[in-house]
């Protein structure tokens, strides 16, 4: 995956203008971790040193993004076990796998669930994530920046971040 979003093979959006935001647009990004390299389609933390609040923010709010999608495939890896291990199917075949699943875990959600069913969410460990930053390319530094500067503004700022 990393080399298709390297190479732009994915089908990713065109950028767009932020929630509420007239600033310049944008791109759609992926949350990364230290296996991957920054860029423009590829989102990573800034590194621990030199510190400010706009870094110290953008770091929260990915490690919250990364959180969020680990406790769904955590959910996910323990309703179907197809999930556990590599998908050996073709790509536009995983698609329609991953939103059947989606599909199907909202119906349950919806209709089938039982109010004990609440208690038993995954929840990864407590801890902090740790990251590294590969290569960056300016590109990638630039969309960083506005998202770091989105989030330090009274649209994309919450009031907890602080």
């Amino acid at each position: 995956m990393g080399r298709w979003l390297q190479s732009n093979q994915l089908d990713v959006p065109q950028p767009a203008n932020l929630p509420g935001s007239s600033g310049p647009p944008a791109s759609y990004v992926t949350v990364g971790d230290e296996g991957f390299a920054l860029s423009t389609h590829l989102m990573l933390p800034f590194l621990r040193r030199g510190f400010d609040a706009n870094r110290r923010t953008f770091n929260y709010r990915l490690s919250r993004a990364r959180r969020f999608v680990g406790c769904t495939f955590g959910i996910f890896s323990s309703k179907w076990r197809v999930f556990l291990l590599a998908i050996q199917l073709a790509p536009e075949n995983v698609n329609v796998v991953i939103k059947a699943c989606v599909v199907l875990h909202n119906y349950i959600r919806t209709y089938e669930s039982t109010s004990n069913e609440d208690a038993h969410v995954y929840s990864p460990p407590s801890g902090r994530d740790t990251f590294q930053l590969g290569r960056s390319g300016s590109a990638g530094l630039r969309v960083r920046g506005l998202f770091s500067e989105y989030f330090m503004s009274p649209i994309g700022s919450f009031p907890f971040q602080q």
